[in-house]
């Protein structure tokens, strides 16, 4: 199978990808960063009533057009507890934010622009406007109204409109479902002391990590002998898990010890595409079971990486009706770039601005795809084209970035 162009894998991926519609009715609490999976309308008005935006009083404005007008203040309205009474002619009621503004009154006069007189009366200091510091009735929104449509992201905002609107739980997405099986007799897990041969399993943790963050849930199966019988049981619990993407880390080449292709065209898998023309991150394998994806991520801790921001963050976007990742700008090259060969290079790099307030980028000089410490520290990947011609200092290159840059 020849080298596939990254983007040729990308749209081959994706376009066998079809959105989750299964959906959960979740409480309020449990939709944060959720997907709503149908138009909300409101269940109430709001505000319910004519509502006084200040403290103040309510009037009449024909009563106190010019200041110095005296009004009779006859009683209180407060939120939660409202005047009875109607205002008439040359009366007024004291009323505080949120308060339901009382019959027979059309504005609220400032209390610091009120003088209190003896006997319940008040001198106005300040000319009233028709309608002044009066939120109407249905300002926000109104019974029947769609305020959220389906397929918006939940967040503070939205959760606080739709708790507004008087719904208790919410209609979303079901998450989509992400297993991830790590492969290697010489892995041991985080914690426990390797033997002579072993190195300590690393990939799954920041594969887990990218996967929430992409609105995922995930089901770590743990490390796997390289073993078919033992792959295969891995294989079959993720498919009673009901995973929508099988993750496999290691073993997806053909060499001796590499048993998880085999393993998974054994247990019915079409294998779509094979090796990807990019560096680091060559032996990617991509196939379904059916209509599980399978996604064999390579071995080395940088290069699963890498493969997991190009291949499963947008995968799990459009499985979970999330919008595509866009995590590409433009920088400005620190130092020289060599000429590329015909694999696309994606080079760890760090920013830093310029005295133009410019992103600049500079590759870090060691790029082993086993390197996660210089991983760690890179801000972005410089993106380097299959035959792209050298490039000199300030040129402008096309950037992946890892995470936001503050600088």
């Amino acid at each position: 199978m020849t080298l596939l162009p990254v983007e040729q894998a990308q749209t081959r991926l994706l376009s066998t990808a079809r959105p989750i519609t299964e959906i959960e009715q979740l409480p309020l609490h449990a939709c944060d960063d959720r997907i709503l999976a149908t138009d909300l309308d409101a269940r109430l008005t709001q505000p319910p009533f004519d509502a006084s935006a200040m403290d103040g009083y309510a009037l009449k404005a024909a009563d106190a057009a010019d200041p110095g007008a005296v009004l009779r203040v006859i009683g209180e309205s407060a939120a939660g507890h409202s005047f009875s009474g109607s205002v008439t002619e040359g009366e007024a009621v004291r009323i505080f934010t949120g308060a339901p503004v009382p019959a027979g009154a059309d504005s609220v006069l400032l209390q610091e622009d009120a003088e209190k007189l003896d006997g319940n009366l008040i001198r106005t200091t300040f000319p009233v406007i028709l309608g002044r510091h009066i939120r109407p009735r249905g300002q926000d929104f109104r019974k029947g109204e769609t305020a959220l449509k389906a397929g918006t992201p939940i967040d503070y905002t939205r959760l606080t409109l739709a708790a507004a609107m008087n719904h208790a739980s919410l209609p979303v997405y079901r998450r989509p479902r992400v297993a991830i099986i790590a492969t290697g007799d010489e892995l041991v897990s985080p914690g426990d002391q390797p033997g002579p041969s072993q190195i300590i399993g690393s990939n799954t943790f920041g594969i887990a990590a990218l996967a929430r963050a992409t609105g995922a849930d995930v089901v770590d199966l743990g490390i796997v002998s390289d073993h078919r019988s033992a792959i295969a049981d891995a294989i079959k619990q993720a498919q009673a898990a009901h995973a929508d993407i099988v993750v496999t880390l290691g073993g997806a080449s053909v060499g001796d010890h590499d048993l998880v292709q085999s393993t998974f065209l054994s247990l019915g898998m079409t294998l779509d595409f094979w090796k990807i023309a990019m560096r680091p991150g060559k032996p990617l394998m991509v196939g379904s079971l059916g209509a599980t994806h399978v996604l064999g991520l390579p071995g080395n801790p940088v290069s699963s990486m890498v493969c997991g921001l190009l291949f499963l963050e947008p995968l799990l976007a459009k499985l979970g009706h999330r919008p595509s990742p866009n995590r590409m700008t433009t920088a400005r090259l620190a130092a020289p770039l060599a000429a590329n060969d015909r694999r696309q290079d994606y080079l760890r790099a760090r920013l830093s601005r310029n005295s133009a307030g410019e992103l600049e980028v500079e590759s870090f000089g060691k790029q082993d795809s086993s390197m996660m410490n210089i991983f760690a520290q890179s801000d972005c990947l410089i993106v380097r084209p299959p035959h792209a011609p050298e490039m000199g200092i300030g040129a402008l290159c096309p950037i992946l970035m890892l995470r936001p840059f503050i600088g």
